[in-house]
């Protein structure tokens, strides 16, 4: 094992107790290896051993420890705490000789003590010295000042009977002097650090932790800081964090030249005591404020609760009152709420919420409740009543009563209610009525008029300005219901009208932001036969002139409607009659050259035609037509239909006219159709209903009796090496060896890369592009099929049935040899005889093999 150095001190306890002295000394060492190096974090153990007289000495006391060192190799422990070996560390008689400390360390942890060393104790703790010796705790150089580094109580007394443990004097007269000081000398403490703390552990009512008093007109206690607390309690059950008493007295003043005298705060949200309680039993005032400033003499704000909460037992009293002897206000209500009141008068009983009234002046200028609103161009109500009992059938939410006879000359004195609106820029109402509710009955009105006299009206409208342009009288309704209803219960008219000016005797208009009628008239007598509605003129005027004059405008001019179960000549919503030689029975004609609606629109909701025409003559049933890029007939189907855009059908057996005769004199499509649904096919053929044939929505066909096309071979696109105009019909086409999916002209004798013909016209061309793409610069190579084909005579004459191969020539066939011929090398069978000189073309049936 390493060899294992092991440097140790003794730091002294310094326990200065005069009783109870702890019995033990305070250990620390390092520990490093042969190295140097410290032995970090790791378990040791030490055998101690007290020697008296030297270092080979008596051994009076030893004990083993053990313990494990830190992040420097640094082990603190306590003699006196381990695991006693031999002698007694508390009989020790240290005045009686000199001592030494021997120390035998197993850095393992264990028994096997493999080094050691012996230091003397050159000075022994002076408590434990005192304690032998006897002494009184022998005494201290004065001024005495120490610095140690220690977590442990550095000085402590104890005393066991009624005297103080600690007390300081000062006989001097020099200010700012303290017969006891306590200082944190950080800047930065941690929290509830304190200078000078006094506890005191008794549980009894009376006992004080920290206790000052003065004998003079001083303070008691004294606490100030810059920015903290001066003086801090606090009670963590049910005590007082701080107790003010006086027996004649101020039991608590505080003061502030700048800042806030006193702050009492609550912080918890759980907490319903109240922040501060304040009470008497005597006849004074429980709160005294004052102010000589402008400021208030108490606020109080909250936020759900009553700012103020007066509350009194007796009836002469009052929970609040406010005096005034000057020209102010009594009591003023401030709130900045948007829902709560700044005064409001409750009433638990059979009492008054809040009662104004006029008591002694007779002036006729004194006002029970005065309501105002505008001051400081302020808004909202100068007053409101409510009624939120759905039950109090008999109460009135807001009466008002007078005994006095009116006034005849002057309308405006004299009523049980005179409401004003004295302002020419305004546009509120001098009464408002309002109900709310779901019933129609008898009396459920917002304004009520009865005349229950013989004369009199149960509702006078005037408009007395003779200058002025407003009506009389304004009903509207925001609901289902009419704006007025008029019933003559007797024999005069339910609506009386007449005009003595160039006015209309009755004016019914539809305002702009409106979808309703203008007017309307029924007859619910099924046995009277008079007209609705009868509009007659002698003039050369239109007898009827119907206009919606709105560009946004969703309503008819005119609506006609016939609720009928016959379907007799003339039973219509609308009967136009042209009764002369000329003119027409129906004209509808959308003026609007910039305009998108049709100049007929006919739905039905049930089984029958939207429209049905019918020529009698030789003319058309209908005829379309369209001067613009629109349709002369656009039939569709909406999104939650389910008929047919559109259905021809000729019943006429012997009629041999096509049924759809379709004609372009145009460059566009004669027929386009376009299918945009999920499923279903672009175009189905039947024959006796039967499906013959089809075109699915991919574009595919299907045939049952079979296709016939003008071209007589199956080509497919191709790319091809060069370009296009390099290639013409007739080529022999080649496999090209440099691109993929491309061919190229023949250039060899007996290709194993033939692969087809260039088509001259091919019945069917195979492609894996869209029918939209441009594949102009592909060549058709036909693989299947009679295809005229390039010949020349390198191999000799061509004779119909030959086999075809590739010749030397660029593109061209010649008669194959058949002893030479490989599979894959055959373009096909010559149909026509060639023997002419040079290049040719003739009938080949390609079919490579």
């Amino acid at each position: 094992m390493k060899k294992i150095l092991l440097l140790f001190w003794i730091l002294s306890g310094l326990f200065m107790g005069l009783s109870q002295v702890p019995e033990k000394m305070s250990y620390q060492a390092v520990v490093r290896n042969g190295s140097g190096q410290l032995l970090s974090n790791q378990g040791i153990a030490i055998k101690v051993s007290v020697l008296q007289g030297s270092p080979a000495g008596t051994l009076v006391y030893s004990e083993r420890l053990t313990g494990n060192t830190n992040a420097n190799g640094l082990i603190t422990m306590e003699i006196g705490t381990g695991t006693v070996l031999s002698g007694t560390f508390a009989t020790i008689d240290w005045p009686s000789g000199s001592y030494y400390l021997k120390t035998e360390t197993d850095p393992s942890g264990g028994t096997n003590y493999t080094i050691a060393g012996t230091s003397q104790l050159l000075s022994v703790p002076y408590a434990m010295y005192a304690k032998s010796a006897g002494g009184g705790g022998g005494s201290f150089t004065i001024p005495y000042t120490n610095t140690v580094n220690n977590a442990g109580t550095l000085f402590s007394l104890t005393n066991d009977g009624d005297g103080t443990s600690l007390e300081g004097n000062n006989n001097t007269t020099t200010s700012n002097i303290a017969a006891v000081r306590g200082i944190v000398t950080s800047a930065a403490p941690g929290g509830f650090s304190s200078a000078v703390r006094g506890i005191n552990n008794g549980t009894g009512g009376l006992g004080i932790g920290a206790y000052g008093s003065h004998a003079g007109s001083g303070w008691g206690v004294y606490g100030t800081t810059p920015n903290g607390l001066g003086v801090y309690g606090n009670a963590t059950a049910n005590g007082t964090g701080v107790y003010a008493n006086s027996n004649a007295g101020t039991g608590l003043t505080a003061t502030s030249n700048n800042g806030i005298p006193a702050s009492i705060s609550i912080f918890n949200n759980a907490n319903n005591n109240n922040a501060l309680s304040v009470s008497t039993v005597g006849n004074g005032t429980a709160v005294n404020v004052t102010t000589s400033g402008n400021g208030a003499g108490v606020k109080s704000a909250t936020g759900a609760g009553f700012a103020i909460h007066g509350i009194t037992t007796a009836q002469s009293s009052a929970g609040v009152l406010g005096s005034n002897t000057g020209n102010g206000e009594a009591v003023v209500g401030l709130t900045t709420s948007d829902i709560a009141g700044a005064v409001v008068g409750r009433n638990d009983g059979g009492g008054y919420g809040v009662r104004g009234f006029v008591a002694t002046n007779t002036t006729g200028t004194g006002i029970g409740v005065y309501g105002q609103v505008g001051i400081n161009n302020s808004t909202g109500r100068a007053g409101r009543f409510e009624n939120f009992n759905q039950t109090n059938t008999t109460g009135n939410t807001f009466e008002v009563q007078s005994n006095g006879n009116g006034n005849i000359p002057d309308n405006t004195q004299g009523n049980a209610a005179s409401f004003v609106l004295d302002n020419n820029n305004s546009v509120g109402a001098a009464v408002r009525g309002e109900v709310n509710t779901i019933f129609g009955n008898f009396g459920a009105a917002a304004v009520f008029g009865v005349s229950s006299g013989t004369g009199g009206r149960a509702g006078l409208f005037y408009a007395s300005n003779p200058a002025g342009n407003g009506a009389s009288l304004i009903a509207l309704t925001d609901g289902n219901g009419n704006a007025i209803t008029a019933n003559a219960g007797k024999d005069g008219n339910g609506v009386e009208t007449n005009i003595d000016g160039a006015g209309n005797a009755l004016y019914a208009w539809v305002p702009t932001f409106s979808t309703g009628r203008a007017g309307r008239f029924e007859i619910f007598n099924d046995a009277n036969t008079s007209d609705v509605i009868t509009v007659k003129t002698v003039g050369n005027g239109i007898a009827g002139n119907f206009k919606v004059d709105r560009t946004t405008g969703t309503s008819a001019a005119v609506k006609g409607e016939v609720n009928s179960q016959f379907a007799n000549f003339g039973t219509a919503g609308i009967y136009g009659i042209s009764s002369g030689t000329g003119g027409y029975a129906g004209l509808f004609h959308a003026s609007n050259v910039a305009g998108n609606g049709p100049s007929v629109l006919a739905l039905t909701d049930g089984n029958g035609n939207a429209i049905t025409a019918n020529a009698g003559g030789n003319g058309d049933g209908i005829e379309a037509s369209c001067d613009g890029p629109g349709n002369a007939i656009s039939g569709f189907i909406p999104n939650f239909g389910t008929g047919k855009a559109g259905r021809f059908a000729n019943f006429n057996s012997a009629n041999g006219q096509a049924v759809v005769h379709i004609t372009t004199n145009g460059t566009g499509s004669t027929l386009l159709i376009n299918h945009q649904g999920p499923s279903g096919n672009i175009a189905t053929y039947q024959n006796a209903s039967v499906n013959v044939a089809r075109i699915n929505k991919a574009g595919t066909g299907y045939f049952n009796g079979g296709t016939q096309n003008s071209g007589a071979d199956v080509a497919e696109a191709f790319d091809v090496e060069g370009t296009i105009s390099e290639y013409e019909p007739g080529d022999i086409l080649v496999i090209s060896t440099n691109s993929d999916r491309t061919v190229e002209k023949s250039s060899a004798p007996y290709s194993n890369l033939v692969a087809g013909v260039y088509a001259t016209k091919p019945g069917v061309l195979l492609t894996e592009e869209h029918i939209d793409t441009d594949i102009s610069n592909k060549v058709p190579m036909g693989v299947i099929g009679v295809i005229p084909t390039k010949v020349c005579l390198e191999n000799g004459k061509i004779k119909r049935g030959d086999l075809l191969v590739t010749s030397s020539k660029k593109g061209i066939a010649m008669k194959a040899n058949p002893k030479k011929v490989k599979i894959g090398q055959v373009i096909g069978k010559a149909l026509q005889d060639y023997d002419q000189k040079g290049i040719g073309k003739i009938q080949v049936l390609v079919n490579i093999k």
